[in-house]
């Protein structure tokens, strides 16, 4: 039995698997096809399984809201319009749904702005038991342009989304492959970005992000992977994709502050987060009263550079740590002199975070005859039960820094956890092998759930 239904020439009608709940559409049997409103349209994937991603203003006159979807493209043809101009245009399938009823349709991508409907229905998609009433408008229940304001993120609104992601890395590790790998695996495409090969146009209407030649496309999300020898070009990077909205799991202001040591743990002190005691001055002259402000020897003194457990050096003795403070300040290397934890035993836990909740943590031990835990170092991870409070410890660190992932790295001391140190760009082998658990799902999970409608920012073109 077919399902009769009546429609008029202008319907509610929603494009579910777009995230497009609501539109408003002119039903046209004089058109054969049908046409969606759409601009930077840009396909990506392979190209035995190319999708085009797509922005749509679905409510006509609202420039400042744009739903940015995806979807396959199931052909590329030429669209004559009424006014007899011709038009290449990508073809992709979706579900239409009308009234009660939904089935797939054929849709071509084109800009439409400036037209009283943002999408026209052509007789193509009419199916049988479709009737058109030519004189009547809305026959179907109303829908309503709320349900973009609902605070719905897009993996609710849209779940099938394949989503364009980025990855500003140098390396081809296993941290790299595992996001590309995650993000395959869910749909998704996953396109690794070398981080100085970027470049940007700068300026208030159109800011760009350039890559060999040509413009970056429109990402849903950046997954910044900075070496520390190249933060600052890294984090300027950063900054251009915040600048053009592009949601970026960890910010820039957050890499920035956990890469300097000195500014770091001014912030964790702000936060009142526990850390070993620490000490910083520029002056020679104040040698032994920088000493003396962290206690006796032994001590830790740390280059403010310092990555992976290099540039930390143990001081056993008053006399030693004066030699290694003079060393330094010759090298005009500027460092942090802190106490140093003797009953952590040369171990410290590593406590991933992503998305605001610790999904994984490990015992990190130092190799015989080292004091430094760091894997990079010969140290050895298994995994360990976390107490209350050093769970929370690690979401407060991470959030003082305002970081969506994070490893935190915490020494076990006598009067509770210290955070060492606050890791914007942690690895995921060590962690991962030691738990034997797909972590990096976790930070497709935050992502997907992070994406939102998006409303422009205020002088940016909104369209082409």
């Amino acid at each position: 039995m077919i399902y009769q239904i009546t429609v008029g020439w202008e319907e509610w009608v929603s494009l579910p698997h777009l995230g497009l709940p609501a539109l408003k559409a002119k039903i046209d049997t004089g058109a054969r096809t049908s046409a969606l409103h759409a601009f930077d349209i840009e396909p990506f994937g392979r190209a035995d399984a190319l999708y085009v991603r797509f922005m749509v203003q679905p409510i006509p006159g609202r420039d400042d809201l744009i739903i940015a979807c995806s979807a396959p493209v199931i052909d590329r043809r030429e669209v004559t319009s009424s006014n007899g101009e011709s038009e290449l245009r990508y073809v992709i399938e979706t579900d239409f749904q009308i009234g009660d009823r939904s089935w797939p349709i054929e849709v071509t991508l084109t800009n439409r702005h400036g037209m009283a409907s943002h999408m026209l229905v052509g007789r193509q998609a009419l199916v049988d038991g479709i009737t058109v009433a030519a004189t009547e408008r809305f026959c179907q229940p109303e829908l309503s342009y709320a349900a973009y304001h609902s605070g719905k993120t897009m993996r609710e609104i849209a779940p099938s989304r394949a989503l364009r992601i980025a990855v500003l890395s140098r390396e081809d590790n296993y941290s790299t492959q595992r996001l590309i790998d995650e993000g395959q695996s869910r749909g998704h495409t996953v396109e690794v970005i070398d981080t100085t090969r970027c470049y940007m146009e700068i300026n208030a209407q159109s800011p760009e992000v350039y890559y060999d030649g040509k413009r970056l496309p429109r990402y849903d999300g950046v997954i910044p992977r900075i070496g520390a020898t190249i933060t600052p070009y890294g984090t300027a990077v950063i900054r251009q994709f915040e600048t053009i909205g592009t949601y970026c799991l960890t910010g820039s202001q957050g890499i920035t502050a956990s890469r300097d040591k000195l500014h770091a743990h001014q912030l964790m002190a702000l936060h009142k987060i526990g850390m070993p005691h620490t000490a910083f001055a520029a002056s020679p002259k104040d040698t032994d009263s920088l000493i003396g402000l962290v206690g006796s020897a032994p001590l830790i003194v740390k280059l403010m550079e310092s990555t992976q457990g290099k540039g930390v050096v143990l001081a056993e003795t008053k006399k030693a740590a004066q030699s290694v403070i003079s060393a330094f300040r010759g090298l005009k290397a500027n460092f942090l002199v802190q106490d140093f934890v003797r009953e952590a035993n040369g171990e410290d836990v590593r406590c991933l975070v992503i998305g605001g909740k610790v999904v994984g943590a490990i015992k990190r031990t130092a190799a015989a005859g080292d004091f430094r835990s760091n894997l990079h170092q010969g140290g050895s991870a298994k995994s360990v039960r976390i107490t209350k409070q050093e769970l929370e410890t690690a979401i407060r660190a991470a959030r003082a820094f305002g970081l969506n992932m994070a490893g935190v790295d915490l020494l076990r001391s006598n009067d509770g956890p210290k955070v060492l140190e606050v890791n914007s760009s942690p690895g995921f082998e060590g962690i991962e092998k030691a738990l034997n658990k797909n972590l990096v799902a976790h930070i497709f999970d935050h992502i997907e759930s992070k994406l939102r409608p998006i409303a422009l920012r205020r002088g940016r073109q909104s369209y082409n």
